[in-house]
C-alpha cells in the first residue's frame, strides 16, 4: 500500500508577513527634495479641488432636476411629442451633460499631472 504524501498549505500572506519589512520603493538618495514635496502637495490640492468642483457640478445638475420637479408641479405631466418632459430631461438631457463633465474632469486632471511632470522634470 502506498502512503499518501502530506502537503502543507500556507497562505501567501502568511509567508510575506514572516519575511519582515520591505525595502523602500525609492532609495534614500533618489528620494524627492523639499521642492518636490511642495509640488506634490500642490498637485494633490489641485486634484482635490477639481474633484470637489466635479462633485458640486454633478450635485447642482441632478439636484436642479429634483428642484425643478418640486417647484413645477406640472413637470411630470407636461409632454412634448407625447413624451413626458421629465423623462426627456432625465433620460436624454442629463447624460450628455454628465459625460461632458466627466470628459472635462479627466482633461483637467491630466493637465494638472502634465504641469506637475514639467515642473519636476519627470517623464
Amino acid at each position: 500500500m502506498i502512503e499518501p504524501r502530506r502537503v502543507r498549505v500556507v497562505h501567501p500572506r502568511t509567508d510575506a508577513a514572516s519575511r519582515g519589512p520591505l525595502p523602500p520603493a525609492v532609495p534614500a538618495e533618489d528620494a524627492g527634495t523639499e521642492v518636490d514635496e511642495i509640488y506634490l502637495r500642490s498637485l494633490i490640492r489641485g486634484q482635490a479641488r477639481l474633484a470637489l468642483l466635479v462633485v458640486a457640478a454633478t450635485a447642482v445638475l441632478l439636484g436642479g432636476v429634483a428642484v425643478l420637479g418640486a417647484v413645477w408641479p406640472a413637470f411630470d405631466r407636461t409632454r412634448i411629442a407625447g413624451v413626458p418632459v421629465a423623462w426627456l430631461i432625465l433620460g436624454v438631457a442629463v447624460y450628455p451633460l454628465l459625460i461632458s463633465l466627466a470628459w472635462l474632469a479627466v482633461r483637467e486632471a491630466e493637465r494638472n499631472e502634465d504641469d506637475f511632470r514639467s515642473l519636476t522634470g519627470r517623464r
